[in-house]
């Protein structure tokens, strides 16, 4: 139960509201895998919060647990229609990709990734391929774990958003952790992981080697049993289904290529904090593809056409935290 607060306990400034906001919008984005139904969480759960009286939000003795407790609740529920939903989706859904408006610096020795402190938290928590992990679980296992694992609540805490026990929220959480392991190849386990400068430099080479249609160059950049998604949403024409095979993507990436319009370009863009590319067109961003990089081998391309998921690159808006 809230404890009654100090006499003149003062409301948080707006730089710590904001400061919250981003927070619980960078909670919400990891639970939800999409920026706008983040941003209608974290409003749903403000909403809550003005709707107490002046009274009821005095006793709350801890205002940030209260927030997140409740939008962790608003989370949970939503991701129970938001499965309902994503089976009729048309295609494959992919979680909604983050822009980090900076190129990354190139994949010279000593080089690192721009590191847009401003923008986005750039940990494993928001790299697509963890993104897209999160979206086998189940609304249980994903609150408790993305809670637990990467705010640290701890297990008493979780069980209170979710109405479990902490005993079974630790089973929960153990059972996304095995979920995260199995997604890991035994071939991906086995390549030393790549650092930044590595991925950076990966990627170029494959933008540099699909812009001169160089097939053998793409071939050996990709992993023999890599796999490229594409989600258009019914919105925008891509492939239906996802390709196997780093031959047959590397041919798939050529045909792309030659059908191009002379008025796209490729651009080197930070894509969930990782090395990306994006296709632009007459000023907007149509398509953005996110890699997945172990070693010196792609495992994984995600494209994302869906306009309703490009929003956030074309307008420029601030990524989630």
């Amino acid at each position: 139960m809230p404890t009654p607060p100090e006499p003149g306990r003062p409301e948080p400034s707006d730089d710590e509201t904001l400061s919250q906001r981003r927070q619980l919008v960078g909670l919400a984005y990891r639970l939800l895998g999409s920026v706008a139904e983040a941003e209608d969480a974290v409003q749903e759960t403000y909403s809550r919060w003005y709707a107490l009286s002046p009274q009821q939000r005095d006793a709350v003795d801890n205002h940030d647990a209260w927030l997140t407790t409740v939008a962790g609740r608003v989370c949970l529920n939503l991701l129970g229609s938001a499965r309902a939903r994503r089976e009729t989706y048309v295609g494959e859904w992919i979680p909604e990709p983050l822009p980090g408006q900076t190129r990354w610096v190139s994949g010279r020795p000593g080089a690192a990734v721009v590191d847009p402190a401003d923008r986005i938290t750039l940990d494993e928590s928001v790299h697509l391929a963890f993104m897209v992990v999160l979206e086998s679980m189940t609304p249980a296992e994903r609150v408790a774990f993305i809670l637990h694992d990467v705010f640290c609540h701890t297990f008493a805490e979780v069980a209170e958003i979710v109405g479990r026990t902490p005993a079974a929220c630790r089973q929960l959480a153990s059972s996304a952790r095995r979920r995260v392991r199995a997604s890991r190849s035994p071939g991906t386990a086995a390549r030393s992981p790549a650092s930044a400068a590595q991925r950076a430099g990966v990627v170029r080479e494959f933008k540099q080697a699909w812009e001169a249609k160089d097939i053998d160059a793409l071939i050996g950049l990709l992993d023999p049993a890599a796999t490229a998604v594409a989600d258009g949403g019914g919105r925008a024409i891509t492939f239906p289904r996802p390709i196997e095979g780093g031959e047959r993507i590397a041919a798939a990436w050529i045909e792309i290529a030659r059908r191009k319009p002379d008025s796209m370009t490729f651009l080197e863009r930070t894509v969930n904090g990782q090395p990306g590319v994006v296709a632009q067109q007459d000023g907007a961003v149509v398509t953005v593809f996110a890699f997945d990089v172990s070693g010196d081998r792609i495992q994984h391309i995600w494209v994302v056409r869906n306009p309703e998921k490009l929003r956030h690159w074309t307008v420029g808006r601030d990524a989630v935290p």
